[in-house]
């Protein structure tokens, strides 16, 4: 997964709103995100695991910090200062690891992410994301009707077929 150890700055546009914006809103936003990317993936029954774990991720550089608690196999908006793991890092390095352009263990490893609090949850956090495969067709499935996802799937199919030509 990892490409060399190319980092990546995110653009100054990306940068201001997150500076703008409380921690609270990107929580909810993001909680809504994740929960729909969820939707027919194996990872949710994992997250039982997590059950009740409240985790924050301090964004160094910019600064802010976006905290979520596991519920119902969920995540949901929670305020930072209940987290029991805080996962900290630059902007950058929270990027490469949602691009999947560096896997977890490399940016820990290379102290570009930290772990404080609760490092059991933390340790879990992290494997759970490094076993991460997103299930492109079982997300269409759960969220179209039969013959929309159909159509999806079909159509993802022959993207796949074209990139690896």
């Amino acid at each position: 997964m990892s490409r060399g150890h190319i980092t990546f700055s995110p653009p100054l546009p990306l940068l201001f709103p997150v500076r703008l914006i409380p921690g609270s809103a990107h929580a909810g936003i993001l909680a809504a995100i994740f929960n729909h990317l969820l939707r027919g993936q194996v990872l949710v029954a994992r997250l039982r695991e997590l059950e009740g774990k409240c985790v924050s991720l301090r964004i160094t550089d910019v600064p802010c910090e976006i905290a979520w608690r596991f519920h119902n196999g969920r995540l949901h908006a929670a305020a930072s200062r209940e987290a029991g793991v805080i996962i900290a890092g630059r902007m950058a390095s929270f990027l490469e690891l949602a691009c999947r352009r560096q896997d977890p263990d490399t940016l820990f490893f290379t102290r570009e992410l930290s772990i404080e609090g609760d490092t059991e949850t933390g340790v879990l956090l992290k494997n759970l994301l490094d076993a991460l495969e997103f299930d492109w067709e079982g997300h269409l499935d759960a969220v179209l009707p039969p013959p929309l996802a159909a159509c999806g799937k079909r159509l993802l199919h022959l993207a796949r077929r074209v990139m690896t030509a």
